[in-house]
């Protein structure tokens, strides 16, 4: 909290489609959250479903945009969000390599089960391009505190 968020870019659809976090939520409110992998029974069941339904809820509390994020590629990413109906109400963010996931410290060891270092589950509030609000999953994938209705 009190942080800005990371200057690393992600991607949205496609590789050739970055989107610069720090500067995409620089004026305004926003939500990112964060999840360690798409089409996960968790990450598709619960969390991403969430922020979907609750998303004109949140942008009736001042929010501009929701991005969803997950180290994954970006094609996998825009599946998901089609899948989950995620499609002007939350942008779907990959982060290919990590790079967010490392500079916001949220770094998970999930390489026995899904291959690779993921992102811990986490919703962040945004707001004029620095963090207001942080809730992390205390083991990195429950289903708790990063959930779409504990954000205000």
């Amino acid at each position: 909290v009190g942080n800005e968020v990371p200057n690393v870019d992600v991607f949205e659809g496609a590789p050739d489609k970055k989107v610069n976090l720090r500067e995409a939520t620089q004026s305004g409110k926003f939500v990112i959250f964060g999840v360690p992998g798409a089409f996960t029974p968790g990450c598709s069941k619960t969390h991403l479903p969430g922020y979907v339904k609750m998303a004109d809820t949140l942008k009736g509390k001042g929010v501009s945009e929701i991005f969803c994020l997950s180290v994954n590629d970006p094609f996998v990413m825009a599946a998901w969000g089609e899948n989950q109906e995620a499609t002007g109400k939350v942008r779907m963010m990959a982060d290919t390599c990590g790079e967010f996931t490392k500079a916001a410290g949220l770094e998970l060891d999930l390489s026995a089960v899904l291959g690779s270092v993921r992102c811990k589950r986490f919703s962040m509030l945004v707001e004029d391009g620095k963090v207001s609000k942080m809730l992390v999953e205390p083991d990195g994938t429950g289903l708790t505190c990063s959930l779409a209705e504990n954000l205000f």
